[in-house]
């Protein structure tokens, strides 16, 4: 049985979602401070954890760079603010869900990470993107070992590391996935379910914000190269490189 986490001071909440995954065979065990979420965590391994940010003792926010190392998180916040998605996300967090929100929404999140971490376990990391105009239909993408450039960039597979102008850039794994994706294919715009399909290996369910918040902390990343705009934004179709 998959063991989640759920990390919430409010007691009626924590025991709402306990009961609700409970119900759906998961084991849960609840953590009602930042302090209690981490000496648990030391103590046990947790197949996912769900975390809140406004917590007693320690920070959700600090809890996530830990959390992250062992198990995939899932932001609960009532932070709305794109700020509050990149600094999370960037510090390794794999969803952010603005509360309030549906328990069979959460529900289906829960089960992407799963199944996601399920294929990696099978065969490595995500191959496989939709694209628009083939509807049904996947494409593979077994790249060779080499280093991929552009205008300045270089981007290597093997060691999951890129630089631009000569600077190392600390990507995320989907930052990377994304940024292989565009390089690979500099002149091609790629929509917002493209880019999904292809960095999480999952289909694309419903329009959010995950695309765009990861471009803009990738983007912030590439600011000290000076070569951050050479992700363009394509309105109302997408992302693409200048």
């Amino acid at each position: 049985m998959q063991k989640i986490l759920i990390v919430e001071d409010d007691a009626k909440n924590n025991q709402m979602l306990k009961d609700y995954l409970e119900n759906h065979g998961y084991a849960c065990t609840q953590a009602f401070s930042g302090s209690e979420a981490k000496l648990l965590f030391s103590m046990e391994e947790y197949d996912l954890v769900l975390l809140d940010l406004m917590l007693p003792g320690i920070s959700g926010e600090e809890l996530v760079s830990v959390f992250s190392e062992k198990s995939p998180v899932i932001v609960l916040s009532a932070k709305s603010g794109l700020d509050s998605k990149v600094e999370v996300l960037s510090a390794g967090a794999e969803d952010y869900l603005c509360k309030p929100f549906d328990l069979p929404e959460l529900l289906v999140r829960i089960q992407v990470q799963f199944r996601r971490r399920k294929k990696q376990d099978r065969d490595g990391s995500s191959g496989t993107f939709a694209d628009g105009g083939n509807a049904g239909k996947t494409m593979q993408t077994d790249y060779e070992p080499r280093v991929y450039s552009y205008r300045g960039w270089t981007l290597n597979p093997d060691t999951q590391e890129m630089t631009a102008q000569g600077v190392q850039v600390e990507l995320t794994r989907h930052e990377f996935l994304i940024m292989e994706l565009l390089i690979r294919n500099p002149k091609r715009v790629f929509t917002k379910q493209m880019i999904y399909e292809y960095a999480w290996g999952e289909e694309y369910l419903a329009e959010d914000k995950t695309i765009n918040v990861h471009i803009s902390n990738i983007r912030s990343k590439l600011k000290k190269s000076g070569t951050d705009s050479y992700i363009q934004t394509v309105w109302g179709m997408g992302f693409k490189l200048s």
